[in-house]
């Protein structure tokens, strides 16, 4: 069973600790977060002030207790505002309470069902337009409250009467809520130790000292009695019991939805245990259930509670259970603290909250994936029809714009330059919904040409096949021919053996290595055949363009061994590397390699290649030989001989290999890795290397190849060092 805390297990003692030094003091943190929008999220919901404050008690000790996320903190959310409104505006106050319980209760059932990851396959954008539609709504109620007046039913209610606000505002107010929107939106540039207080509590706490001096008497917050006398059993609904059912579901999928992504957003904070979302969604639908009966507001997980806890420095659960705690004493032992509280004052604070559920990050994201009509079509449903219609709305374009997506085919034509040929490039997922495109797109090419067909389909049905194979022969009984090459994992030939199926997806093994390792017949022709089938198309405009010489950038030096695969290591093609294989990858001085040196000759005199390269590799045989003191005579010995200068350097202490053995390197490795700087020493002593690197830059490098990570690494006079994509490199530097 995992465990909660970092202390030691069985120790009583580092658990106390943890709680005193990690979780009691981000559980203050935490409560001066939640105090001040719970009261707002109930004053924006039109329910009783004291419910948020019961949901915010219950969230945090119920959750706590039973939920399955160990750093995640729940309570009345800004997410279910306009849900929650528009059902206590339906149904009353005393049923909205039974809904909410009854949403806890489908909550539980979906814990226990096993389903909560389904949940998490709504599509993120229309969750992120969602928020943002409800953060639109939520700024737009309170900005009459802000101005003095009350919200009206509707956001386009509340859209047309701005104006008549504005030519009646109240001056405190709207003072009152400036100053708030003020001090919430420049708390983060604070600097020094004040920064530690939440932004939230201060900017309540000082509009509220305002509200105290400046003259005029702004509306405030009423409580009636202590947070137990709010306390109040809901009612049963007097009829239309589908209207209930779907208000409860409303609640439940939401709350649901907002609480797994918070969950899952929480988890990528820390290291500590994860979250068990069956348990996080049982634990949740409790909490609602005793919130609703006891006359709180639904409860959910709260991302920005959360944050705050983790960023706080909190260690488990303990410290959710005891904000919640904090906010009960405070709720009974300090009533006529809140009762001061201006409406306006939480009016700008939600204000701030919901302008930044309008996260820019997430409208960049929709623009870029192409989903920004998804995105502004669910943001305009949630704000002028109601938050259910709004999702479905997204949900449906969403599912539309995907399906185009996957059964949409390319198909283009072009005549090939130079090649008096035609292609015809077929890419995608090709079904009879492609026969427009397919028919108008053939109908361009010429009777009587050569064709090649390119087809990189994923998914052919009869009707797209029988289109494809008729035209062929159409074509072909004009004079022309057809040449097939199908890149794509789902073929011709099997378009009639039975219902089509979508191709498995071939890797680059499958698709370039493996008819290398076949061993029936010979590899070497069923390679060739292949190839021809393939990737000769590909490759064939390149090397026509070699046809009548090379300009390779590098002479690439690399063992013999069969394991290395110069072009793939250093993703280069045909006409890239002038290469140079021995066992050991040895650059032999003196001339006693001629066939070398007449390498090394005509890649640098003739060629003018740009850099020489070194490449050794892991478990390299002829590396492992040499530490082991063989072999010795004619052949294999006598070369090896070459390599003695690499092994005398190794037991010399050379710094390669300490660098070598510092990164985890076995005894055979460290001396291939010191074997490559050896060689090149030895070619940039040699009279040839040193003339063109000094007239014209010539550059000497060297490789090492770990088969077993497939990582590249470079080689140095000194050591080895990481080689990484710069992209990469620059994305890890930014996180």
């Amino acid at each position: 069973m995992s465990r909660d805390t970092d202390s030691p297990p069985g120790r009583t003692d580092g658990r106390l600790d943890s709680l005193l030094r990690h979780d009691l003091p981000a559980s203050l943190v935490v409560f001066l977060v939640a105090l001040p929008l719970s009261l707002g999220i109930a004053v924006a919901s039109g329910a009783p002030i004291a419910a948020g404050l019961i949901a915010a008690v219950v969230g945090g000790i119920v959750v706590a207790l039973l939920g399955g996320s160990p750093l995640q903190v729940s309570g009345p959310a800004a997410g279910l505002t306009v849900v929650v409104a528009t059902t206590i505006s339906e149904f009353g106050w005393k049923t909205a309470c039974f809904i909410t319980v009854l949403a806890g209760v489908m909550q539980i059932l979906f814990g226990l069902s096993r389903i909560a990851r389904a949940a998490l396959a709504i599509a993120p954008v229309v969750v992120h337009a969602m928020l943002a539609g409800i953060g639109i709504t939520i700024a737009l109620q309170q900005l009459h409250v802000l101005l003095g007046g009350s919200s009206r039913s509707s956001a386009w209610q509340n859209l047309i009467q701005l104006p008549g606000e504005l030519a009646n505002l109240h001056g405190d107010d709207f003072v009152i809520g400036l100053i708030v929107i003020a001090i919430m939106l420049s708390w983060k540039y604070v600097p020094g130790r004040l920064k530690v207080l939440p932004g939230p509590l201060v900017a309540v706490v000082a509009g509220t000292v305002l509200s105290l001096v400046l003259p005029g008497d702004p509306e405030r917050i009423i409580l009636s009695g202590s947070l137990f006398d709010a306390v109040g059993l809901p009612q049963l609904p007097s009829g239309d019991w589908g209207a209930v059912v779907l208000a409860a579901l409303t609640i439940a999928l939401i709350a649901s939805v907002e609480s797994l992504l918070s969950a899952v957003a929480v988890d990528k904070m820390h290291t500590g245990p994860r979250t068990d979302f069956d348990r996080e969604l049982v634990g949740q639908g409790a909490a609602n259930v005793i919130s609703g009966g006891l006359g709180g507001l639904p409860v959910t997980g709260v991302i920005v509670r959360s944050a705050t806890n983790v960023q706080a420095g909190a260690r488990s659960r303990v410290s959710a259970l005891l904000h919640g705690i904090w906010i009960l004493v405070f709720s009974v032992a300090l009533v006529g603290l809140v009762q001061q509280i201006p409406k306006s004052a939480l009016a700008g604070l939600l204000i701030v909250v919901g302008i930044q559920l309008v996260k820019l990050a997430h409208i960049k994201l929709a623009r870029r994936t192409g989903d920004l009509l998804v995105y502004v079509v669910t943001v305009l449903g949630v704000v002028f029809l109601n938050l259910l219609e709004g999702v479905i709305i997204g949900l449906a374009l969403a599912f539309g714009l995907l399906l185009w997506r996957v059964v949409r085919v390319s198909v283009t034509v072009d005549e090939m330059p130079g090649a008096d040929r035609w292609l015809v490039s077929i890419e995608g997922t090709c079904t009879f919904l492609a026969l427009p495109t397919l028919s108008s797109e053939l109908r361009k090419v010429p009777d009587g040409a050569d064709v090649l067909v390119e087809m990189s389909v994923d998914f052919l049905d009869h009707a797209a096949y029988e289109a494809i194979h008729d035209w062929s022969n159409q074509h072909e009984s004009t004079g022309g021919t057809v040449e097939f090459v199908e890149l794509g994992t789902a073929r011709m030939a099997h378009a009639l053996t039975g219902p089509p199926v979508r191709g498995r997806a071939r890797s680059l093994l499958d698709d370039v290595l493996r008819p290398w390792r076949e061993d029936d017949g010979n590899p070497i022709t069923k390679g060739v055949a292949a190839f021809h089938e393939r990737n000769a198309h590909v490759v064939r405009p390149h090397l026509d363009e070699l046809r009548d010489g090379q300009n390779p950038h590098s002479l690439f030096l690399t063992c013999a061994d069969s394991r290395i695969v110069p072009n793939i290591i250093t993703n280069s093609g045909p006409g890239d590397l002038f290469t140079v294989r021995n066992v050991g990858n040895l650059a032999v001085p003196g001339g006693r390699d001629t066939s070398f040196e007449a390498a090394l000759a005509f890649a640098i005199e003739e060629l003018n290649v740009d850099n020489v390269v070194v490449c050794g590799h892991s478990a390299c045989g002829a590396m492992k030989a040499l530490v082991a003191g063989g072999p010795t005579g004619p052949g294999l010995g006598d070369w090896l001989v070459h390599g003695r200068a690499s092994l005398d350097r190794f037991h010399s202490g050379d710094p390669v290999a300490t660098a070598a053995a510092r990164a985890g390197f076995g005894v055979a490795d460290q001396l291939s890795i010191v074997n490559v700087a050896v060689q090149l020493d030895t070619l940039r002593a040699h009279p040839m290397v040193r003339r063109a690197i000094l007239e014209r830059g010539l550059e000497v490098s060297g490789l090492f190849f770990d088969i077993g990570s497939a990582r590249v690494l470079e080689v140095t006079s000194t050591g080895i060092r990481e080689i990484d994509a710069p992209e990469l490199s620059a994305l890890a530097h930014s996180h």
